[in-house]
């Protein structure tokens, strides 16, 4: 299985902006869609966003508005999600997935792999 490292999390204020990155070994990154999720203290874990393989079939948890942007880098075997216009409510641990097909989930039980998280918190 792939292995996924998360990092870019941290304490931001709220109106600010965050990359996330996942940096993926062991296995080649393109075979695998990928996903983001978050967990916030005593929620299930949710869907935020996932890619495909190819990077070209994107879908989004509606909750977002629009502020939150999927994206890979084959090449240098990282997925990337860029926040923006932070709100206290995203705050959470951030979590990458990676499964061994096409397309990507919503659902957690369709990831083989996950990173140990990156903790986010937006400051009102």
């Amino acid at each position: 299985q792939v292995q996924l490292v998360e990092s870019g999390g941290g304490l931001v204020q709220a109106g600010d902006s965050l990359r996330l990155s996942c940096a993926a070994s062991g296995r080649d990154f393109s075979s695998y869609s990928m996903g983001w999720f978050r967990q916030a203290p005593g929620k299930e874990r949710e869907f935020v966003a996932t890619i495909s393989r190819s990077g070209r079939t994107i879908v989004y948890a509606d909750s977002l508005e629009g502020r939150f942007a999927i994206s890979r880098d084959n090449a240098k075997s990282t997925l990337y999600l860029e926040m923006n216009s932070l709100k206290p409510e995203d705050t959470a641990v951030y979590y990458c997935a990676a499964r061994e097909k096409m397309s990507g989930s919503q659902w957690t039980r369709d990831y083989d792999s996950w990173g140990q998280g990156t903790q986010v918190t937006v400051s009102s």
